[in-house]
């Protein structure tokens, strides 16, 4: 395929109109622009690729024959990769942002939810969980559940 003057014409628009919205301050709009631009680099990998032809991988046939390169579709595929990247990076952006910007003057600031609490009180409140889990560790080992080898020997005697 050799490069018709309309993709050309598409690919230069499409450039044009990405990098235009780009320069716009709202995240979004750089978002958008940063698709637009990729797009217009997977039309530019497409157009320099070259003439079609026939699969690379083939078997039983001539060696004359014209192959594609495969290396142009590698870059339009890692291209698009790319692009899906930093789109997902932009998007957290863009959501972070709104975020904040929800939250006003309270910011990114966390209020300290500890803040009245002494080391006594700490101290009295891990006393408890120990507390707990020795009644449980009582409870188990009163418990006939979990019986030993020897009472399950007995019960196989019977």
């Amino acid at each position: 395929m050799t490069a018709s003057l309309t993709l050309v014409i598409v690919m230069a628009v499409v450039y044009a109109a990405g990098v235009y919205v780009m320069l716009e301050r709202s995240l979004t709009r750089v978002l958008i622009g940063f698709l637009l631009v990729g797009n217009a680099t997977n039309i530019l990998i497409f157009i320099m690729s070259g003439p079609s032809g026939s699969a690379p991988i083939v078997s039983d046939t001539t060696s004359d024959a014209p192959m594609v390169d495969p290396v142009p579709q590698v870059l339009m595929l890692t291209a698009i990769v790319i692009n899906f990247g930093i789109t997902a990076f932009l998007l957290a952006l863009i959501y972070r942002s709104w975020w904040l910007a929800r939250l006003g003057d309270q910011g990114d600031t966390v209020p300290d939810e500890h803040k009245g609490e002494t080391e006594q009180s700490t101290d009295a409140a891990f006393d408890a969980v120990d507390q707990d889990d020795k009644a449980i560790q009582d409870i188990l080992d009163a418990s006939d559940e979990h019986a030993t080898e020897a009472d399950a020997h007995k019960g196989d005697e019977r």
